[in-house]
């Protein structure tokens, strides 16, 4: 549906902007009306035909969500009330799609909804765990510190993950760019070379026929290539969206060399970090444990914070489960333990939380540093089965003259 903007007067005679997705401008005067709102202008910024591109283009992302709840605090801190302050941040946000949303919000608030339930109905944009530490500073009257102490914390969150995201570009662009340049290679450069070798009659090493010979079936059969890769890509996909199929992807996550102990951490310090999060904003244990299951992004995870639910929940310490895991730090359940005995286990989260980001900050600059001689090293060794394959030969077939 298109997206109009509009300018009203309340009962108030104030002057009240937002948005609203409507089917047509005459219904965005009816919904106007029954407000008890005076409209001076109503104008359309995006028509239901573009709807499509403003979800790809305006998709929310958590540096938008991070803006909003700081710029959210400063303004609650500075007294201003809950709706006006929403309605500032229409036009403060730059995304279409959260200023609509941030409009939407408004409106329900203004209508009598608390700011947990309007933003609990768009689970796509705020996640149950934004929801659940908004709701948790509603009810102790410090949304304002929790609003920052959750965009710190986010923040923190999404510095880790770009860190690591940044690290693995340069890798995959090398060797996409290597996958691209020897399909290129053995379709077009080495039917040619070896052309000269096939034509000679000589006996040919295995290296060399075994190259003209994948050649070939690319340069007859490439579409067949193209058939299996996207039908693997399909296979893969609508696998991992089935619960075994998703916990068995999980599971090889973190088993792989090198790769699994950074997984693991990441995990860990996403639980670590959550749960501080949700603990000073004043969510109980087992609720925060119950949110964290879901924030973890890991199945195997998810299971072993679901145990631990039940643990507690039997009256049972939360580092019970943790104990026996291979997965956890034995560290980490040490410490969790003290975190319950002395009363202080969002001092002892934040510290386990530091700890380990640290140690992930260690470990994404040393892969940094490893990759590019283990890329050089595989150039290599496409480089030199290359020579063995064209080359050798060929020169073999020039000294015999």
């Amino acid at each position: 549906m298109p997206i109009y903007k509009y300018k009203a007067y309340n009962k108030n005679k104030q002057v009240e902007e937002g948005m609203v997705e409507a089917n047509s401008k005459d219904y965005v005067e009816e919904i106007l009306a029954e407000k008890g709102l005076s409209i001076v202008s109503i104008t359309e910024i995006s028509s239901g035909k573009k709807k499509f591109n403003l979800d790809f283009l305006n998709r929310v992302k958590i540096k938008d969500i991070v803006i909003f709840s700081r710029q959210f605090s400063v303004l609650i801190s500075a007294n201003v009330s809950m709706v006006q302050a929403l309605k500032i941040l229409i036009d403060q946000t730059a995304n279409v799609t959260l200023k609509m949303v941030v409009s939407e919000v408004a409106d329900e608030v203004d209508a009598g909804s608390t700011l947990s339930e309007a933003l609990g109905k768009r689970v796509n944009i705020f996640s149950n765990f934004y929801v659940s530490v908004i709701r948790s500073g509603e009810s102790s009257g410090k949304l304002d510190e929790v609003l920052s102490y959750l965009a710190d914390e986010m923040e923190k969150d999404y510095d880790m993950m770009s860190k690591v995201k940044g690290a693995m570009i340069y890798p995959a662009f090398v060797l996409s760019a290597l996958v691209v340049v020897g399909i290129v290679m053995m379709v077009f450069v080495v039917p040619k070379l070896t052309g000269i070798l096939t034509e000679s009659g000589a006996e040919l090493p295995i290296t060399t026929r075994i190259l003209i010979g994948t050649s070939g079936f690319m340069q007859k059969y490439w579409w067949l290539l193209i058939a299996i890769v996207a039908g693997v890509a399909v296979a893969f996909r609508w696998y991992i969206k089935k619960p075994q199929g998703r916990r068995q992807l999980d599971y090889i996550k973190l088993r792989l060399p090198i790769f699994g102990h950074l997984f693991q951490l990441i995990y860990l310090v996403r639980f670590t970090r959550s749960m501080n999060t949700l603990i000073v904003g004043g969510v109980t244990i087992d609720n925060s444990l119950k949110v964290a299951a879901e924030v973890v992004g890991n199945t195997i995870y998810k299971e072993l914070i679901e145990q631990t639910i039940k643990e507690v929940e039997d009256g049972n310490s939360i580092s019970s489960v943790f104990i026996t895991s291979k997965t956890i730090p034995k560290m980490v359940s040490q410490m969790l333990n003290i975190g319950e005995k002395t009363g202080k286990m969002d001092v002892i989260l934040e510290r386990i939380t530091n700890f380990y980001g640290r140690e992930i900050a260690n470990m994404v600059a040393n892969l940094m540093t490893l990759m590019e001689p283990i890329i050089m090293v595989i150039m290599g060794i496409a480089v030199g089965m290359m020579v063995a394959a064209v080359i050798l030969p060929m020169y073999n077939l020039a000294s015999n003259f």
